[in-house]
């Protein structure tokens, strides 16, 4: 039998039952992937995520109930989170190796900050607005964009309700629809939702944020800003637009630590 601890840590937040939640396990060797996928599939998250240090880098995996995924925002931060607490404490900076290459994370005080490319697959460019997606989306976008994902700009920000199996069949992996927020303490709203991944909607997404800053830099003339992510839970993320690098900043809270018992051979 097999023991592994398990964190869950909630994401872009200071407190839990807010954020994104992730699973993160730091393992000392790479578990079979079709039981790493059963784990994901257990614990129904949008992500969990699986770490190996080898040398001085951590190779960092991320799987959504639906499949590995090559960027997750939200769970690199928990993982940094938990490397920085709970496994070696006087690191201020994990450098992780991953499916999108090396990525940083940076701890000042109780901000974590996230050096991301900015273009994952493809650079955002705009796109033609097409029935399909205002049927998905039950509203007509002001502008569209594609990259990896598609993002759909909203000339306010009220809600929308899609229809998941419409949303399933547009281009792009993940769905973003976004707006410039209204007068206060926020640039912009969004929401992201991840059918393919079989998950309806993402609580707060750094993928998605990716996508977004760069359109959002260059309509406001600014290239810091402050998004809010308008999900049920909600979440906040400080981001800096530098071109092809993404600086997401944002904080984590500990919701659980728990040991997960498996016997490999039958996993």
């Amino acid at each position: 039998m097999t023991t592994l601890t398990q964190y869950v840590v909630d994401a872009f937040t200071d407190k839990i039952f807010a954020g994104n939640p992730a699973a993160v396990c730091v393992m000392d060797r790479w578990l079979p992937d079709a039981l790493m996928q059963k784990i994901a599939i257990e614990n129904n998250l949008s992500e969990t995520a699986f770490a190996v240090k080898m040398g001085d880098l951590y190779h960092l995996r991320w799987f959504t109930p639906g499949g590995e995924i090559e960027l997750c925002g939200h769970a690199t931060l928990a993982t940094a989170y938990v490397v920085m607490r709970f496994v070696e404490h006087e690191l201020r900076e994990v450098r992780f190796t991953t499916l999108s290459g090396i990525l940083v994370v940076t701890r000042k005080d109780d901000l974590f900050s996230l050096e991301f490319p900015t273009f994952l697959l493809r650079e955002v460019e705009e796109a033609d607005v097409l029935e399909a997606v205002e049927q998905a989306i039950v509203v007509k976008p002001a502008k569209i964009y594609m990259g990896a994902d598609m993002v759909c700009v909203l000339e306010s920000e009220e809600r929308v309700r899609p229809d998941q199996a419409l949303v399933h069949d547009l281009e792009g992996v993940c769905l973003h629809v976004t707006a410039r927020a209204k007068a206060g303490e926020y640039d912009c709203i969004t929401r992201s939702f991840a059918p393919k991944c079989g998950v309806a909607e993402d609580p707060v997404c750094g993928r998605g944020h990716c996508h977004v800053v760069s359109i959002w830099a260059k309509a406001l003339g600014k290239s810091e800003l402050t998004a809010y992510q308008a999900s049920a839970r909600g979440g906040v993320l400080y981001r800096r637009y530098e071109g092809k690098k993404t600086i997401l900043s944002g904080r984590a809270a500990l919701f659980s630590e728990a040991n997960i018992h498996f016997d490999e051979e039958v996993a």
